[in-house]
């Protein structure tokens, strides 16, 4: 059974899975338009469960188009922090209500992203930056989990991550999505687990699919006619616009 919405909020809806899509393919700091517009028509707590499918199935569609740029070292370095930053948004969600979750997700996005931004005007012109010692990767990893798992907000962390690490465009688009393939499915346990996954939200998130599908194709039309600076530009800035917009709201 779908849930019971507007006009007006079915188009949100389908505009955030667009972005999704977009964000999947492009520019990954899209996808916090996307985590607003939910977090709007939906009850927040709620909305990131219902986001949650959709994300998966963009995560698919990403590595199906970046998988052969990710890069193993990077994801293996990181990945082990996750789980554990996993365990405690699952235990700050279960805690929590809807006005503070919404908060929460607003700023966890202004934190990350506004991270970003001093970083990127610090290495601006620096050359290619070392490799990230090893306890700053765990460390993000814990910190990209506990935020894909509050508020679908990992995105704005991995990118400050990759940047550091210095990886290409084509190379952060297939590192990141092999990683949010595995951390987000990872999450669907403990989603359902916190009653954020219903049958109808899921019968929600299949209506949504093809508007995700034709954001992912402008999104890889994207690709191809920027450079990398706009691209990392582009991801932080889309990332602290919304997450102002939203604590704002709040």
């Amino acid at each position: 059974m779908l849930p019971q919405l507007s006009a007006t909020a079915w188009v949100a809806l389908a505009l955030a899975a667009g972005i999704v899509g977009f964000a999947k393919t492009a520019i990954g700091g899209a996808a916090a338009v996307a985590v607003v517009l939910f977090a709007a028509v939906l009850p927040a707590r709620e909305s990131t469960g219902a986001l949650l499918p959709l994300l998966i199935v963009g995560d698919v569609l990403a590595v199906a188009l970046y998988r052969r740029h990710g890069s193993r070292a990077t994801l293996l370095r990181i990945l082990p922090g996750v789980l554990p930053g996993l365990l405690l948004g699952a235990w700050f969600v279960a805690i929590v209500d809807d006005r503070a979750m919404r908060l929460s997700i607003g700023a966890i996005l202004v934190v990350m992203t506004s991270v970003q931004l001093v970083q990127r005007a610090r290495t601006r012109g620096a050359g290619p930056p070392p490799e990230p010692h090893l306890l700053l990767s765990i460390g993000v990893g814990v910190l990209a989990g506990f935020a894909t798992m509050t508020a679908n907000a990992g995105g704005p962390v991995m990118t400050l991550y990759l940047i550091l690490a210095g990886l290409p465009m084509l190379g952060m688009l297939g590192t990141g999505a092999w990683f949010f393939l595995s951390v987000n499915l990872a999450k669907v346990p403990l989603s359902a687990g916190l009653g954020l996954i219903s049958w109808s939200s899921l019968a929600m998130d299949a209506l949504l699919v093809p508007a995700m599908l034709l954001g992912g194709l402008v999104g890889v039309l994207t690709v191809r006619r920027i450079g990398q600076r706009t691209f990392e530009l582009a991801a932080l800035g889309l990332g602290l616009v919304t997450a102002l917009l939203l604590v704002v709201d709040t």
